[in-house]
C-alpha cells in the first residue's frame, strides 16, 4: 500500500511535523525564508560546510519543537538520475526512523519538479518489501504532505473522495501525481516479486499470482502450458523447462487494450524462477540470488500495471516466459539439438544459457502477433554486468534510431541505458556444424552481443525490437530514486517508452 498524498500550496513559516524534508535549489547562499534556517546555518557553520555542499551531502537535525528536519539541495542543471539521488539521500535521513508521515517543503521556480522527485522517492522507499522474520517491526510510510507547491487553488487530498479540483493548473498537478503513483505501484510490484524466495515463487505459484493480477486489473489472460507448447513445437522453451518436477512452466500472455489506442507494444519478460545452471551447475557464489532471474518478467508486469492504472492509450501484449532451470535426469544437456517454434534447430552448448532458450520461443509468439514495437527484458548475461557494472543496463535495437530513442528515454527517466552493437558479422561465432545455430559459445566473449544475435533469429516479420539486458536489476546501495538493492529498474524506462507512442 502506497502512502496517501496531500498537497498544500502555502508554505508556512513553521510546520508541526515529526519528519520534515526541506528541498532547495542548489545555490551558494541559503534563502532567507528557509524553514528552520537558523538551525541549518548553525549546522553548516559547525561542520565548516558551504551551503551548496548540501547538494552532495544533505544534513539532518532535531529542531526545538522535536521535528527531525533534513535539508537537501537539488541541482536542476544536472540530469534526472543525479537529481533522483540528491533527493533520495535527503529522504533516507528521515525514512531510517520509519515515520508514519513525512512533510516535504518545496519552493521557487522548480517546486513542481522537486515535489515530484520527493513524492516518488517517498512512495517507492516508504513501502515495505516482503521479509520472513519471526517478528516484523517495520512500519510503512502512511502519509506524505507537500507544502509550497502552488497549483493555483486550495489544498486538496490526492486520491481521496474529498479531494476537489478547483482549477486547470491543479488538475494538471493532480494528473502528474496520479501517473507517478502508478509508476511507484509498478516499481513496487516488480521488486516485491523479485525478492520472493524461490520456494514461494515457483512457476506454478507465479501463475496463480498473475491470474489474480489479471482479474484485479481486467487483463485478458492466456496460458501456453507444457503439453500445449510440446504440441506447438516450442522445443527451445520445453528443453529448459522439462528438467523441473512438477512441469508447471508456461508462457503466459496478458493483454491490456485501450479504446483509443492506435499502436500495440509487446513486452516480453524472462521469468526463470530459479536458475541452478542445469547440468552445467553454477558454483554457490553464482547460484546465490538466482531466484531473481525472473526479474525481467517482473519488470514487464510492473510496466503493465502502471500503464493500466495510468490508462495509457496504447495496447499492450505482455508475454511471460515462466520456468526453472533445474538439474535432473530429464534436464537438457550439452550437445542436445532441439528445434524451436519457428523451426530453427539449436545446438546446446551450455545449459546455463537457458534464458535465451525460453525467450526464443516467446519472442516468436510475441512477434507473430505483429506488434508495432517489441521490447524484451531479461537478466540475461554476466558479460553485460562485466561491461557495465550494476548502474546501467544494456540495450540493443533493430535500428540505430530505435536504440537511440531507448537511450534518450533512459536519460529522461533516470534509468540509464547504454546501447551496444549487434552487427551481423558477430554471428559467425554461433555457426554450428550440426544445427542451424549454436546457443552460445564456450569462451563467453561478447556473450551479451551473441545472445542478442541468437534472439534476433526468433523475431519474425521484421518487428521493431529492443532487447534490454538488466545488469542494473540489483545494485548495492540502491540506484536513482530507489534505496533498496533490488531496484525495479526498467519500469520507469518502459513507461517513458510507452508514453511516447
Amino acid at each position: 500500500m502506497l502512502a496517501q498524498l496531500t498537497l498544500t500550496p502555502a508554505l508556512p513559516k513553521t510546520l508541526n511535523a515529526t519528519h520534515l524534508l526541506v528541498l532547495l535549489p542548489k545555490a551558494k547562499v541559503l534563502p532567507k525564508d528557509i524553514l528552520h534556517g537558523d538551525l541549518l546555518a548553525s549546522i553548516l557553520k559547525r561542520r565548516d560546510m558551504k551551503a551548496d555542499e548540501l547538494a552532495k551531502s544533505p544534513v539532518a537535525a532535531n529542531a526545538a519543537n522535536g521535528t527531525l528536519v533534513a535539508w537537501a539541495m537539488v541541482d536542476f542543471d544536472k540530469d534526472t538520475f543525479a537529481q533522483q539521488v540528491q533527493v533520495r539521500k535527503g529522504l533516507q535521513l528521515l525514512l531510517e526512523e520509519q515515520p508514519k508521515t513525512i512533510a516535504i517543503a518545496v519552493s521557487g521556480s522548480h517546486a513542481q519538479r522537486a515535489a515530484e522527485l520527493a513524492v516518488y522517492g517517498a512512495w517507492v522507499n516508504g513501502a515495505l518489501l516482503p521479509v520472513h522474520k519471526k517478528k516484523d517491526e517495520r512500519k510503512p510510510l502512511q502519509k506524505i504532505e507537500v507544502y509550497g507547491l502552488d497549483v493555483g487553488a486550495n489544498s486538496f487530498a490526492h486520491g481521496s473522495k474529498s479531494g476537489r479540483i478547483n482549477s486547470p493548473l491543479q488538475a494538471a498537478s493532480n494528473k502528474v501525481f496520479d501517473a507517478l503513483k502508478a509508476q511507484a505501484a509498478g516499481n513496487l510490484l516488480c521488486r516485491e516479486l523479485t525478492v520472493l524466495p524461490p520456494n514461494e515463487l515457483t512457476p506454478g505459484q507465479y501463475r496463480v499470482r498473475v491470474k489474480k493480477l489479471a482479474q484485479a486489473n481486467g487483463w485478458k489472460l492466456e496460458e501456453f502450458t507444457m503439453p500445449k507448447l510440446r504440441k506447438m513445437g516450442a522445443g527451445a522453451f520445453v528443453a529448459v523447462a522439462q528438467g523441473s518436477d512438477p512441469e508447471d512452466a508456461a508462457i503466459v500472455h496478458l493483454t491490456y487494450k485501450h479504446p483509443k489506442a492506435k499502436q500495440t507494444v509487446a513486452l516480453v519478460g524472462k521469468g526463470i524462477c530459479f536458475d541452478t545452471g542445469g547440468h552445467n551447475l553454477k558454483p554457490s557464489r553464482y547460484m546465490h540470488n538466482m531466484h531473481e532471474d525472473m526479474n525481467g518478467s517482473a519488470v514487464t508486469l510492473g510496466i503493465l500495471l502502471a500503464a493500466s492504472q495510468q490508462k495509457l492509450p496504447v495496447n499492450i501484449d505482455c508475454w511471460l516466459a515462466l520456468a526453472q532451470n533445474h538439474i535432473s535426469p530429464k534436464a537438457y544437456k550439452q550437445n542436445d539439438i532441439v528445434k524451436a517454434l519457428n523451426g530453427t534447430s539449436i545446438e546446446v552448448m551450455h545449459t546455463d544459457a537457458e534464458g535465451r532458450m525460453v525467450l526464443a520461443d516467446t519472442l516468436t509468439l510475441a512477434s507473430r502477433a505483429k506488434p508495432n514495437l517489441m521490447i524484451d527484458f531479461a537478466t540475461l548475461t554476466g558479460s553485460m554486468a562485466t561491461a557495465l557494472g550494476a548502474r546501467y543496463s544494456g540495450v540493443f535495437g533493430t535500428t540505430d534510431a530505435l536504440a537511440q530513442r531507448a537511450v534518450n528515454a533512459g536519460k529522461q527517466s533516470g534509468e540509464r541505458l547504454c546501447a551496444f552493437p549487434m552487427d551481423e558479422d558477430y554471428e559467425v561465432a554461433l555457426d554450428s556444424k550440426v544445427a542451424d545455430i549454436k546457443q552460445c559459445t564456450l569462451d563467453g566473449e561478447a556473450d551479451h552481443i551473441l545472445a542478442t544475435r541468437f534472439l534476433k533469429r526468433f523475431v519474425e516479420y521484421d518487428t521493431p525490437w529492443l532487447h534490454v539486458d538488466l545488469s542494473a536489476s540489483r545494485c548495492e546501495g540502491g540506484l536513482g530514486s530507489v534505496a533498496s538493492e533490488v531496484t525495479g529498474f526498467g519500469v520507469g524506462w518502459g513507461l517513458r517508452m510507452l508514453q511516447e507512442k
